[in-house]
């Protein structure tokens, strides 16, 4: 059964708003986020931009929140008490394989896509197609947001210029290389900027989509898909959840760390470095070169 069959099934019996009283009421106590005017009625469009190799979690974790919304108090049509419609484009309508293989087939090209009001930038290489048609749709979006390392994406647009921006916590310090005019905030679920934000590795997405939905129809209705969801983390109300990350991971000699994505590497098999006397591992060729370039750099980022 799909999904919206399943609330129009049972809508009436109030399952999707079934939250305990508990829940709702420790969540109260929260500070409000700043919010997001919907529409009175109608669609909410959502755009997910695809590439190859995007990361699956990165957008599929979002679009299930999204989709998953329900707002019984926007009328009595379903269609508008499920507000967001969700759609995928790329450079071309051709499919293409996301992480692990799976093959997706975009439903609008960069050319033809409908103008979204949320803008979802998964973990992928994207072209400079993918960077212009960003760049243009955010102007008029309420929100663009990227999760993972969607984040360099979205920085190569030049939206995050002067503004607090995360992403996964092994490439922080790639991060804060590529974008010294960007403040990396290391430890943090989520980053919202307003009418832009960025979240943290893989399943942070899914909390920052709950935390845009805070923001569109307030804070039960996000509790109420995070109960729909069976997702009971507290990231989505909490960005300091992701604190254990705000420290960076020790390297030793038992066990060397990559210093340019904080990866365990065999010191056996691994390129290596010597700077200042002490002898650096690399998870790979590119991060030796890279660390090599500027390695003071590299390690007081």
């Amino acid at each position: 059964m799909k999904r919206r069959d399943f609330f129009k099934a049972s809508a009436a019996a109030g399952i999707a708003a079934a939250v305990p009283s508990g829940l709702l009421a420790r969540l109260a106590s929260q500070p409000p986020p700043s919010p997001l005017k919907p529409p009175a009625s109608g669609a909410i469009p959502v755009a997910f931009v695809l590439s190859e190799g995007a990361v699956l979690i990165d957008f599929a974790g979002p679009w299930e929140v999204f989709q998953d919304v329900y707002v019984p108090s926007r009328g009595g049509a379903m269609d508008d008490q499920m507000p967001f419609r969700l759609y995928t484009v790329a450079a071309s309508t051709r499919p293409l394989r996301v992480s692990g293989g799976l093959q997706i087939v975009p439903d609008y090209s960069f050319a033809n896509a409908p103008a979204p009001s949320v803008v979802v930038i998964p973990a992928q290489k994207g072209g400079e197609a993918a960077v212009e048609w960003v760049r243009k749709s955010a102007g008029k979006a309420d929100v663009t947001m990227s999760v993972c390392t969607g984040a360099f994406l979205l920085a190569r647009t030049g939206l995050l210029a002067g503004k607090s921006a995360t992403t996964h916590h092994s490439s922080y310090r790639t991060f804060a290389m590529q974008f010294p005019d960007v403040k990396l905030e290391r430890g943090l679920r989520y980053v919202d900027s307003g009418s832009v934000a960025t979240a943290g590795g893989l399943t942070s997405g899914i909390d920052l989509a709950l935390h845009v939905v805070d923001r569109y129809f307030g804070r039960d209705v996000a509790t109420a898909t995070a109960y729909q969801l069976e997702h009971l983390g507290s990231g989505w109300q909490d960005p300091a959840a992701n604190a254990v990350y705000a420290k960076a991971a020790l390297s030793t000699d038992a066990h060397p760390l990559c210093p340019v994505c904080e990866m365990e590497v065999d010191p056996k098999t691994a390129p290596k470095s010597a700077f200042n006397g002490k002898t650096y591992y690399f998870c790979s060729d590119d991060h030796k070169k890279a660390f090599d370039q500027a390695p003071a750099r590299w390690l007081s980022s």
